[in-house]
């Protein structure tokens, strides 16, 4: 295990423990908490947008990345990291998809796939080509980003969307959703291909990270000294049980076990039906809840992330400080991580210091 330090996170080797104690549901004087604030005395520069490096000079992006990370305070859990992303369609661009990148915002800030399967016959096996321009970039990019984050901060690893939420860029949500029922056969050896690349992605872009010189971050910000991820299948929301059982859990439990320990994306009241087959899967060992537009806001779903605990699995909590105390009323503090922000240093020290006493 990697014993580095950050000059951003001095208290690294402390949040370590509390994190190792996080993802083996235990606690040594208070829950996980992240929080971050305006760091006193520094001057406040706003991260990078989403899709930032995809496209033109990525060396502003680094320089911006880390000038926000500097004018932060990271306390207690909270670990100094950028989240680099070409979109959420990235591991299909990878496996060669055409990735539409807009050239503005008129798109609601994201970019996507044009579905290129027409034929499971014609398309399989997926090859990650190792040529591939949108591969070579994203790797080339977290190289520069390594190199001016040494000693300082760590790197988040990406937002894959793999399994089945790749074959759906691929080949376009009707044409598969036609052929779970149509075309089972080829599902099975298009899941097998897919599921074959997700572990030569993740140590790629882990290498070109430096990810084991300190640890990792997944997008969604738990950190690992060794390695993590948030393994996620948003299209999970368009199939059932049987289907989901069939191929996307048997596909999450690959990347869990390859991971060690990892976070799952629950987006959305349609995804809980799985639920119970997501908390059985070992080395997934905590939810990040996604109640999603329209629906009743995250604090309504107490019930929701009360049964996730019942279920032997941690609960990601996004608050304010001052909202802590009620949620540490009402969840079992061995099986929470709060992800907050503070105004102040002051603050968000207080509040570590309050949970330590009232735990």
């Amino acid at each position: 295990m990697s014993q580095a330090t950050l000059s951003l996170k001095p208290d690294l080797a402390d949040a370590t423990a509390h994190w190792l104690a996080f993802w083996e549901h235990q606690i040594i004087d208070r829950p996980a908490c992240s929080i971050r604030a305006p760091k006193a005395g520094a001057t406040a520069v706003g991260g990078p947008p989403y899709l930032a490096g995809a496209v033109g000079d990525w060396q502003p992006v680094v320089a911006q990345a880390l000038a926000s990370l500097e004018g932060t305070y990271w306390a207690g859990e909270a670990i100094p990291a950028y989240v680099p992303s070409f979109g959420p369609d990235q591991m299909a661009a990878f496996l060669g998809g055409e990735l539409i990148v807009p050239a503005d915002d008129s798109h609601y800030g994201t970019d996507w796939v044009l579905p290129n399967v027409e034929s499971w016959d014609d398309s399989l096996p997926f090859v990650l080509d190792p040529d591939n321009v949108w591969w070579q970039r994203m790797l080339a990019f977290y190289r520069d980003l390594a190199a001016a984050f040494e000693g300082k901060a760590v790197l988040a690893h990406l937002d894959l969307h793999s399994n089945m939420d790749t074959l759906l860029a691929l080949r376009g949500g009707e044409k598969l959703c036609l052929d779970l029922a149509l075309e089972p056969e080829a599902i099975d050896r298009a899941m097998a291909s897919v599921r074959s690349l997700y572990a030569p992605i993740y140590d790629g872009v882990y290498e070109a990270g430096q990810m084991a010189r300190c640890g990792t971050v997944g997008w969604v910000p738990a950190y690992h000294p060794v390695r993590t991820n948030t393994i996620q299948c948003d299209f999970a929301a368009l199939i059932g049980p049987r289907q989901f059982d069939k191929w996307v859990a048997p596909a999450l439990a690959e990347e869990a076990a390859h991971l060690g320990h990892c976070v799952y994306h629950l987006d959305g009241p349609e995804c809980i039906v799985h639920l119970e087959t997501l908390c059985a899967i070992e080395g997934l060992d905590c939810i990040q809840w996604v109640h999603g537009a329209r629906n009743a806001g995250f604090r309504e779903w107490m019930d929701l992330l009360r049964r996730i605990q019942s279920l032997g699995v941690a609960v990601w909590v996004p608050c304010g400080v001052d909202e802590i105390p009620y949620y540490h009323g009402e969840l079992d503090p061995t099986l929470v991580w709060y992800d907050a922000w503070a105004g102040s240093e002051q603050q968000a020290d207080e509040t570590l210091e309050w949970l330590k006493k009232n735990t």
